[in-house]
């Protein structure tokens, strides 16, 4: 079988790029490349150099390839079977070719990657060919003997989302009793949205659980109190992580960024209501059964019910794609007032999703690009090849996320960057779509901030008790003796996660022998049902330390805290009065922007954080902090090395530049004011394409 691709003449028109990155070189052919009357599938450009080789080079030239094309699903390439169909079908998608309903549906039996593209290409098909073609099309596959659980969930979506009707509401209703959970799902969607579909519904008694109940019953409500003043209504999406619980499996900087930052934007004259959209597993939605609730005046908090005990690990956010996005073209058409603005900032399969509602309700879409997991990509898997078990899988899942952020982009009315060294120049390289769309410099960078700190009742007490506590006992994990008081103490935050390599920070303190001259404080990571990556992160870190039983006890690993308390102990080791040499240290392997370091350097403390990403913007090594080389334990010790040399009186002078640095250039109301005009520039469509 083949997956046939004619391409049209280019559409985005972006300047030709020579560069040296296979996958920049394989974007930037494409996107620039003359689309020729006559089939061909031409190399790459490589620079004189040999193209990229092992399964990066294969996946790039079967996905990137310029030209109308016909991509054979067989292993001559040495790819797997998927692998080449889902390179075809992205670069239908890409070129806005619409496929047959027969030609999508026959590849609807791929993995998720694969049935990703297809639910994006669905709706341009059915536009393209009619409703009726895809309904008989649909009608035939979900009569076929072969259609397994998987699939007949997937068509039903398909309809769902296109408000197709290939089969009765009553064939609907028998395939939700003879399916699985997930088929059953699927059927209750299409039924809720079928003309006769409510009086095939079981009764909510049928209902198995709390997810079930929510999915069977009337609309929950949602509509809160009307906003006292007209002004734009604003939807952000959390997806990833919970808005409360910074430090905590997922929940890092971006849950504390969204959780200040919409309490500001709700403030702001030009704004009616900021609604914060989170995922809700079935234990949050026992715990509260409230679907809406008010976390500020005006900062309303939505939860999307989400099958599952807790809210999904992004890289299995596809499991639930067309459930997120059923859910939340319900709930926010629901709401007494419309969204006008709906800003999504993660490229993921949630993402996507919410990305799908918006277009289903009419609601403008915003979308913050990173050039991430793009500039790791040929560096990490230049050589790898399908041996290589470690590499071929992520290879592919980053591949995917390059793909879902295309789709991000496209959709989108406005695209925004983070702030960077260069602005936002680097998105241009790696979306070369933008360069078309913004010109040469890229699209805008709002600037990010950082809420202010408000000082609890006792705040005073409340520092000295947290030192003391720190300081009280170096037999504890969680704490350091108290005669180590007067060593330099380096102290890092964070999520458990291999990105953020706390155990790269702790082989390098082991290795250099700082532990003998310095302290280590690690915070972050649940206790309480934490996620496999914190716990082998967890096993890591007690396994480096566990033949080291002096540097243990100069080693405190404390659980993740609410920003407040995190802010606090960076203000009581920042405190002179207190006598401490603390330093905050990054070591991820990058980090786009990297609230904890702004808290950190606001509170007083001085920063090392990596040269990569776009920290480098606002820390300026050797004048309000130090950047340091975080990929390899190597290049972190020499960072560390350098840092503990910096006598005191510099580091004082780090400190007071880092908190002057903070303090005028990332206030929140800046943050907040800048997107404002951005959301208010997007504004809402005329005309609903609501379906």
């Amino acid at each position: 079988m083949t997956v046939a691709v004619s391409a049209p003449p280019s559409r985005h028109g972006a300047t030709r790029c020579a560069d040296a990155d296979p996958l920049v070189a394989a974007r930037h052919a494409f996107y620039t490349a003359p689309r020729a009357s006559t089939p061909h599938q031409p190399s790459l450009p490589h620079n004189g150099e040999e193209a990229a080789p092992g399964d990066l080079g294969r996946l790039l030239e079967a996905e990137y390839s310029c030209g109308p094309r016909s991509v054979p699903t067989d292993l001559d390439s040495g790819l797997s079977r998927e692998d080449v169909v889902t390179a075809a079908l992205r670069q239908a998608c890409r070129l806005a070719v619409p496929l047959t309903p027969d030609a999508v549906l026959t590849q609807a039996r791929g993995g998720p990657r694969t049935t990703a593209v297809l639910s994006e290409m669905w709706p341009q098909t059915v536009q393209r060919y009619g409703t009726a073609w895809a309904e008989e099309a649909l009608h035939r596959e979900l009569r076929a003997s072969s259609s397994g659980a998987e699939r007949t969930a997937l068509l039903l979506d398909l309809a769902e989302a296109t408000g197709l009707r290939p089969v009765t509401a009553a064939d609907a209703a028998a395939l939700a009793s003879d399916g699985d959970r997930g088929v059953r799902h699927a059927a209750w969607r299409y039924l809720h949205r079928h003309p006769e579909g409510a009086a095939y519904l079981p009764d909510v008694g049928a209902a198995a659980d709390v997810y079930e109940r929510l999915l069977l019953g009337p609309l929950p409500p949602v509509s809160a109190t009307e906003p006292a003043r007209p002004g734009l209504v604003i939807a952000q999406a959390m997806l990833v992580g919970g808005l409360d619980t910074p430090g905590q499996g997922q929940s890092g900087g971006l849950s504390v960024l969204l959780g200040g930052l919409g309490d500001h934007i709700a403030a702001h004259q030009d704004v009616a209501a900021v609604i914060t959209v989170v995922p809700a597993g079935h234990e949050a939605l026992i715990a509260d059964p409230r679907l809406l609730r008010e976390r500020r005046p005006g900062h309303l908090v939505l939860h999307l019910p989400v099958d599952a005990p807790t809210a999904p690990q992004q890289h299995r956010m596809h499991e639930h794609r067309a459930a997120l996005a059923w859910w939340a073209t319900r709930l926010l058409r629901a709401l007494r007032r419309p969204v006008d603005v709906l800003h999504l900032r993660y490229a993921d399969d949630g993402s996507l999703a919410l990305a799908q509602a918006a277009r289903r309700i009419g609601t403008r879409l915003v979308f913050t690009a990173a050039p991430d997991p793009h500039r790791e990509i040929s560096a990490k898997y230049a050589r790898a090849g399908r041996s290589d078990a470690e590499a071929a899988e992520p290879l592919r899942h980053d591949l995917h996320r390059v793909f879902l952020a295309d789709r991000l982009v496209d959709h989108a009315d406005t695209v925004i960057g983070i702030p960077g060294r260069e602005g936002t120049q680097e998105l241009v390289r790696y979306f070369p779509v933008l360069g078309t769309r913004y010109g040469v410099t890229g699209p805008a960078a709002p600037p990010e901030g950082i809420a202010p700190y408000v000082p609890a009742a006792h705040e005073s007490t409340l520092r000295r008790e947290m030192l003391a506590e720190l300081f009280s006992d170096g037999d504890r994990g969680d704490a350091l003796a108290p005669g180590d008081r007067q060593l330099p103490l380096l102290l890092c935050v964070g999520r458990l996660h291999p990105v953020k390599q706390q155990d790269l920070l702790l082989r390098a303190w082991l290795a250099t022998g700082l532990w003998r001259r310095t302290t280590l404080v690690l915070v972050g990571g649940a206790t309480d049902r934490p996620t496999p990556a914190e716990q082998q992160m967890r096993t890591v870190l007690r396994e480096l330390v566990e033949d080291h039983p002096a540097a243990a006890r100069r080693l405190a690993l404390l659980p993740a805290m609410p920003n407040d308390r995190v802010r606090r102990l960076e203000r009581a080791l920042a405190d002179p009065a207190e006598g401490i040499r603390a330093w905050y240290v990054c070591p991820s392997s990058k980090e786009e922007f990297g609230i904890a370091i702004l808290e950190a350097m606001e509170a007083g403390l001085p920063a090392a954080a990596p040269r990569r990403g776009g920290v480098g913007h606002y820390l300026s090594d050797g004048i309000n902090g130090m950047l340091m080389d975080t990929a390899s334990s190597a290049g972190l010790a020499q960072g560390l090395r350098r840092l503990t040399a910096v006598p005191e009186s510099r580091r004082r002078r780090l400190a007071r530049a880092a908190r002057q640095t903070a303090t005028v250039r990332f206030a929140v109301t800046d943050m907040a004011d800048a997107l404002v005009h951005e959301y208010a520039r997007t504004g809402r469509t005329p005309d609903s394409t609501a379906q």
